[in-house]
């Protein structure tokens, strides 16, 4: 039987070699990019961050994600399986490489939890958590210049709790 070797979309690495260098060094798998680069707007040659947070507004204006009880849990999960990929995606692409955004996905969606599903709202979010994501108040600067794929979701995170304190405030 001939075997196929695909390209992968997002990473144009085949199958096979991706499948067998994972197993090898424990890097990055298909699914790991998949998650890591949000479905890949991480691989935007421009502003990756912002592309992927573009990524979690849209998300969240698909009708009844903005259900608190559909949001908790995506965000957990989403966090869990992030930081797992955003690991891999760290030994094997540097510190922090531009092209993991889930955390910048889960983050924009910390920041309109508990909020009422507005666009202007959803866009004042977006502003003020690129901000903040840019300036990296305290704690985030702590794990900003932290390896690991806990502190790439946990510096985001933290600009999200940030942001969602500001609106639920104004």
């Amino acid at each position: 039987m001939e075997e196929h070797n695909r390209s992968d979309s997002v990473t144009g690495e085949t199958e096979q070699g991706s499948a067998a260098r994972a197993a090898i060094t424990g890097g990055p798998t298909f699914l790991d990019k998949l998650i890591s680069t949000g479905l890949g707007t991480g691989l935007s040659p421009f502003a990756p961050g912002t592309v992927g947070s573009m990524l979690a507004l849209l998300i969240y204006f698909i009708p009844g994600f903005h259900n608190t009880f559909v949001m908790l849990p995506a965000i957990i999960l989403f966090f869990a399986a992030g930081t797992q990929a955003a690991d891999r995606m760290e030994k094997a692409y540097g510190h922090d490489p531009s092209r993991v955004v889930i955390d910048e996905i889960v983050a924009v969606w910390i920041s309109l939890l508990f909020l009422p599903q507005r666009l202007l709202l959803a866009l004042m979010a977006f502003v003020i958590f690129r901000l903040l994501d840019i300036f990296k108040p305290f704690p985030a600067n702590y794990f900003d210049r932290r390896d690991r794929g806990i502190s790439i979701m946990m510096d985001d995170v933290v600009c999200g709790v940030y942001t969602n304190i500001l609106l639920q405030l104004s």
